[in-house]
C-alpha cells in the first residue's frame, strides 16, 4: 500500500490532469471568423457536389484551410501573411504532388522528402513568426499531395485546384478583414522573434526527424493512410512546452475516441456530396469556434471532418467500423511519436548532445 504523503501527490496529480483536460479558456473570437473559415472550407466542395466533381473540390477545399493563417493586424499586413501563407500551401502541395513523377523503385526516398519538407517549412515559420497552426497544415499538404493517387498528366491541374481553393481563401479574407476591421481595431504588428540557432535550426531539424519517423513507422506497418501518422505528430510535438506537448497529445487521443463514435454515427447516414459538402462546413464552423477554448472538444469534430474529406468519393462503398478504428490507430501512433519527440525537444541534455554535432554542420557565420 502506498503511504499517506505518496497517494496524496497521486490525488493532487491526477485532479491536476483532469482540471487541465477540463478547463475551458476564454475566447474573444467573434462568430463570423469560424464562419468564414467555414466558407472558405466548404465553397469548393459545394461546388464539386454541383458539377459532379467532387475529387476536384476536395482539391480546392484544402487550399481553403489557408484562411486560418490569417492574422488580427492591419489589413495591408493580413493580406500580404495569408497571400505569402497562400503561395506555401499551394508549393507544398506541388512539391508532394511531383513525387508521383518518381518510379516506384525510388518509393522510399518519399520519407526523406517530406522530413525536408518538414524541417524547412518548420524554420521558415520560426523565421517570419508564423502563429498557430503554424507548419502544420503545409506538412499537411505535402503530405496529402504525396500519398494521393493521381494520374502524372493531371498534376497541374490538381495544382491549379489548389490555388483557386487559396485564391478564393484570400477572397474571403480580405471580405472577412474589411468587417472585422470595423468593429475592432487591428492588433499591431509584432516583430517575429531573434531567429537563434535553438530556435530556428535546431527545433525545426528535431521536429522533422521526428515527423519523418512517425511516416516510417507508418510505412512499416502498412497502413492505407499513412499520412495522417504524421500530422498528428506535428500537430503534438509543436507543443510550446512539454507540458503543452503532454496536454495536446492526450486531448487529442481522447477527443479522437469520443469523435470516433460522432464518425461512426455520421457514417452510418446515406451521405451524399450535397451533405458532404455542408457536413464539412459546419464541422469547421464548430471546430474553429471550439479550439481556442478547448482543444480536445475541437479534436472531436475534427475526426469525423478529416474523415468526410478523405473518403467522401468512396463513402457510398466504405465500411464505418473498420475506416473509424483505422483513424484511430493513426492518431494514437502519431501522438505517441510526437509525445517523444517533444520529450526529446524539450530535454536540455538531449539539446545538449544532440545540438553539438549539428552546430558542426552549420557555418559559423550563420550562428551569429
Amino acid at each position: 500500500m502506498p503511504s499517506t504523503g505518496a497517494w496524496d501527490r497521486l490525488k493532487a496529480t491526477f485532479a491536476n490532469e483532469f482540471r487541465q483536460l477540463t478547463t475551458l479558456h476564454a475566447s474573444d473570437r467573434a462568430w463570423q471568423m469560424p464562419f468564414a473559415a467555414a466558407l472558405a472550407s466548404g465553397l469548393p466542395l459545394l461546388a464539386g457536389a454541383h458539377y459532379g466533381r467532387m475529387a476536384d473540390g476536395l482539391v480546392a477545399s484544402l487550399g481553403g484551410l489557408v484562411f486560418l493563417y490569417l492574422p488580427a493586424t492591419p489589413l495591408s499586413h493580413r493580406m500580404v501573411s495569408l497571400m505569402a501563407s497562400a503561395f506555401g500551401m499551394v508549393a507544398c502541395y506541388a512539391l508532394g504532388a511531383l513525387s508521383h513523377l518518381l518510379p516506384p523503385s525510388l518509393a522510399p526516398l518519399l520519407i526523406p522528402v517530406l522530413t525536408f519538407v518538414a524541417i524547412v517549412v518548420t524554420m521558415v515559420c520560426r523565421v517570419y513568426g508564423v502563429g498557430p497552426p503554424g507548419s502544420l497544415f503545409f506538412v499537411m499538404a505535402a503530405a496529402i499531395g504525396v500519398y494521393t493517387p493521381v494520374e502524372p498528366a493531371t498534376l497541374p491541374a490538381r495544382v491549379g485546384l489548389i490555388a483557386l481553393g487559396c485564391l478564393l481563401a484570400c477572397l474571403i479574407g480580405f471580405a472577412y478583414s474589411l468587417h472585422a476591421l470595423r468593429r475592432r481595431a487591428p492588433e499591431p504588428v509584432v516583430p517575429p522573434p531573434a531567429p537563434t540557432f535553438d530556435f530556428v535550426v535546431f527545433d525545426s531539424v528535431v521536429i522533422g526527424v521526428f515527423v519523418g519517423i512517425s511516416l516510417a513507422l507508418a510505412q512499416a506497418l502498412q497502413l492505407e493512410k499513412p499520412y495522417w501518422v504524421p500530422v498528428s505528430c506535428l500537430a503534438v510535438i509543436q507543443g510550446a512546452s512539454l507540458r503543452a506537448v503532454w496536454n495536446k497529445q492526450l486531448q487529442r487521443v481522447l477527443g479522437t475516441g469520443v469523435g470516433m463514435v460522432l464518425s461512426w454515427g455520421m457514417l452510418m447516414l446515406p451521405l451524399g456530396p450535397w451533405s458532404v459538402g455542408l457536413g464539412v462546413m459546419a464541422l469547421s464552423f464548430v471546430i474553429e469556434a471550439m479550439v481556442v477554448r478547448h482543444y480536445g472538444i475541437a479534436v472531436v469534430f475534427i475526426t469525423p471532418l478529416t474523415i468526410l474529406l478523405a473518403e467522401a468519393t468512396t463513402l457510398g462503398h466504405t465500411v464505418p467500423g473498420p475506416l473509424v478504428l483505422a483513424r484511430f490507430f493513426d492518431t494514437v501512433l502519431g501522438c505517441v511519436v510526437g509525445l517523444v519527440g517533444g520529450i526529446c525537444l524539450h530535454s536540455p541534455r538531449f539539446r545538449e548532445i544532440a545540438g553539438r554535432p549539428l552546430r558542426r554542420l552549420v557555418p559559423s557565420r550563420l550562428l551569429h
